[in-house]
């Protein structure tokens, strides 16, 4: 167990990074951020900043000497770089989750070997393979690339008209190894955001559901329109997936919900998550601490909500509401201290609070 005044790493400086920069904090922790990006919003809480490449030998060096523990904030580290510093120093989540959540092909692969039900996929790997799949769907699918590709990018559709390029899909993404996911008739879309400390205990967050807009999260409302019986598979699903990662830290899980209440797993993210930021407002341990006492090795915190909720993300421009968001009664606004407002570019969130019935 870290005691106050240990050194936390963490790998990425986004939002993510400065929220549990912030949590850390509050908790007594000092923070290191390995980012190549000068000035990104974690540095601006953090204690210091590496300003190096994720992969470079003398960064990872020099985090390693200088953390207790090591996190991460997004999924596409170096998996390289997060094993050779678990040659050193605590790394958690383990490696092990980032080499399955990087791989669309892995991940799928994984939750159902976890007994967790997906979507129907199909590997794709060049146009005959992309051809057969699509027949297997009746034309109606999304292509996605094996690595990389977030918020909506590295994906092509197919409507299944007769007006789909299957070269030029396979082009847009670079001709990149892929997976193709048959369309399923979902209701909603939830996520369920759940903790695993060291000797393996599990807390869960109440479901949240979620609406889309390009490929981007909007907004997460708490609690979700499903059954009890619906958000208790989902917490059951997220713990399945936790164990066999032997997971430490907090982990995202994204469903699809059919209108008979069954639940296809989408992707997790092995991290905290887009989709919990309402736990800051609404809960007594949000997600970010929860997560530092996770990896600092703390008892996990209460994950009871005392409101109900829905956070919104502010994107580009929104950011231009914000002296109109600072107005509203039990509005909690969250900026990220980014200096550049783009097209996509997640600028904050707000989370209005609703009083429990």
């Amino acid at each position: 167990m870290l005691r106050p005044g240990s050194t936390i790493g963490i790998i990425g400086g986004g939002q993510l990074g400065r929220m549990l920069a912030v949590a850390a904090a509050r908790l007594g922790f000092h923070t290191v951020i390995l980012e190549p990006q000068a000035g990104c919003p974690a540095s601006q809480v953090a204690n210091r900043q590496i300003a190096a490449p994720y992969d470079d030998e003398n960064a990872l060096a020099e985090l390693a000497q200088a953390c207790d523990v090591i996190t991460y904030e997004f999924e596409n580290v170096p998996v390289e770089a997060a094993q050779k510093l678990a040659e050193e120093k605590l790394v958690y989540p383990p490696p092990i989750a980032l080499e399955v959540s990087q791989d669309r092909f892995r991940e799928k692969a994984f939750l159902n070997d976890c007994g967790i039900e997906t979507a129907p996929w199909h590997l794709v790997n060049d146009t005959e393979s992309l051809v057969a799949g699509l027949a297997l769907f009746n034309g109606k699918a999304i292509l996605k690339t094996r690595r990389l590709g977030y918020d909506g990018k590295g994906q092509a559709r197919f409507r299944g008209d007769g007006s789909d390029d299957v070269a030029g899909a396979l082009a847009s993404i670079g001709n990149a190894p892929a997976i193709l996911e048959g369309f399923v008739a979902f209701e909603r879309e939830v996520s369920v955001i759940a903790a695993r400390d060291r000797e393996g205990n599990v807390r869960t967050y109440d479901i949240a559901e979620n609406v889309h807009s390009n490929g981007i999260l909007a907004t997460s409302t708490v609690p979700a329109a499903i059954s009890p019986a619906t958000a208790e598979k989902a917490r059951e699903a997220a713990e399945k997936l936790l164990n066999a990662l032997d997971y430490v830290g907090v982990l995202g899980l994204e469903f699809f919900v059919l209108a008979d209440g069954t639940l296809l797993a989408n992707e997790f993210a092995p991290r905290v998550h887009n989709s919990g930021h309402w736990t800051e407002a609404a809960c007594a341990i949000s997600q970010f601490e929860q997560h530092i006492r996770a990896i600092s090795g703390l008892p996990l915190g209460d994950t009871a909500r005392h409101s109900d909720c829905v956070m919104e993300n502010l994107i580009g421009d929104d950011i231009a509401r914000v002296p109109e968001l600072l107005k509203e009664p039990a509005a909690v606004v969250h900026l990220y201290g980014k200096a550049e407002a783009r097209p996509g570019r997640k600028m904050g969130h707000v989370t209005r609070l609703k009083a429990n019935k």
